[in-house]
Formats: structure tokens, sequence, C-alpha cells
């Protein structure tokens, strides 16, 4: 028989810890740890964020399925280990969001210092520094401007845009100095990391930027790839050039 009190989140959990049976389980499933695992879990939610961009609902339906599979799997990992389980998991975030909410589930007449709030819960969990906490698994663009908005706040951090962008200078300067492979590379990290701050500077999002770039090449080399009469490797650089351009020129924005 059914139980008519249980919910899909229930379904899942019971799914999931049949997978993971050790004796009648799926092989595949009873093999995997987290660290097995959390690369699905990154795969999972930028699928998510993709479909969010394409603006397909079916697909971010599914997608955020997908995710979710991904929250239980760890949960009923952890429950084997006796750490915790799925529910302690819901009941976390219920509590966190009422917590950093007073002035809705409080009866407090202000919204509260955001960011105050979650230094006092860092505070709590016993982090020595106000850069403990940013995940290392962020992409480097991301983690690098929040690792930037943690130190601003405790003042440091430039006056204006000017600074990050005179850094900017001073770092490919010094890429053209280095001497050898490992210095280039970390000459050119310090450069992204200058840029990821002019952004920062700017009110911009370094990681949005960098994908719409992405995106724009990519539209525009597709285009000349239609446009060529033979295949790109046979073109000179020239030809090559005079191609971009009209793509680059079909692709503009109009206002």
């Amino acid at each position: 028989m059914t139980d008519t009190t249980s919910t899909p989140l229930d379904e899942l959990v019971a799914i999931m810890a049949r997978l993971r049976d050790p004796d009648t389980g799926c092989e595949w499933d009873v093999e995997q740890t987290f660290e097995t695992i959390a690369p699905y879990t990154i795969e999972e939610a930028y699928e998510v964020a993709d479909a969010i961009q394409r603006d397909d609902m079916e697909q971010l339906k599914d997608e955020l399925g997908d995710l979710q599979l991904q929250v239980v799997y760890h949960a009923r990992m952890a429950e084997e280990r006796g750490a915790f389980a799925i529910h302690d998991v819901i009941r976390a975030i219920c509590d966190k969001m009422v917590r950093r909410h007073p002035h809705i589930f409080g009866g407090e007449a202000e919204r509260p210092d955001w960011e105050a709030l979650k230094a006092a819960e860092r505070a709590d969990a016993d982090h020595k520094s106000v850069l403990d906490g940013v995940a290392l698994a962020l992409p480097a663009l991301r983690r690098a401007e929040k690792i930037q908005n943690r130190a601003a706040r405790q003042g440091f951090d430039w006056a204006d845009a000017c600074g990050p962008r005179d850094k900017i200078d001073e770092e490919l300067a010094e890429i053209d100095a280095a001497e050898t492979a490992a210095e280039r590379e970390a000459e050119i990290g310090d450069l992204l990391f200058s840029v990821v701050n002019l952004a920062r500077h700017y009110g911009l999002d370094a990681e949005a930027a960098l994908a719409a770039a992405t995106r724009r090449f990519e539209s525009r080399y597709r285009l000349v790839e239609q446009m060529a009469d033979r295949p790109l490797r046979d073109l000179s650089l020239d030809q090559y050039e005079d191609l971009w351009r009209r793509a680059k020129k079909q692709l503009a924005p109009t206002h």
C-alpha cells in the first residue's frame, strides 16, 4: 500500500536509501562518496543556471529536480555516517532564514544589517578570519570577488576604480618581465584578480561579464564558420580578420 501521508521528498529520500543499500542497492550508487558526487552537484547547479538563462521553465523544472537529488544524495551519505539526515538539512535552512529576517519573523521594525548577521554566524562557527567560509569550489572569479568584498568591509580597499586600474597596468608590466612559466602564471593570476577588483569598483559582476563575453565570441565565431567558403584553417590571418569584422558588425546590438 502507498503511504498517502508521504510527500514527494519522502519518496525521493526512500529511493536514495534503496539505491544506497549495500546489499540490494545499485552498485554504482553504493560506491559513491561525498568527493565523487561533489562534481555532479556543481554541474547540476550550472545546469539550473543555464535553464534560467534560456528562460526554459520545463528544463528548469527538470534541472531543479536533479539538483534536489544531489542534496538528498549528500544527506543520505551523511546519515549513513550518523552525522545528519535530510530533515536536519531542511530544519537548519529554515532556522537560518528566520534568523536572518527578524524584520519579517521577529517583529523588528527595520531590516537588519545582512552582512553583520552573517558575520555573527561566522563568529558562532568559530571562524578565525573574515575570509573563512568562502567556498574553495566557487568559480575563480566569483571567489575572488567574495574575498575582495570581505576584505573591503574591513577597510582594505582602493578608494576608487583608479586603484585597480593602475594595478592592472602594473600586473601587465610584470607579466612582460616574467622569465619563467611559473612567474607568468602567478602574474596572470594577479592580473585576473585585479580585473575582478576593477569590475567590483564599477559595480559589475566579473563572472557574468566573462560569461557574456564568451557567449559573444561563440556567436561571432559560429557566424564566421557559416560565412567562410573554405575550412577556417585554410584562411589567411587577414581573411580571418575580415570575416570576424563582418560577423561582429552583423551581430552588433541594435538600439
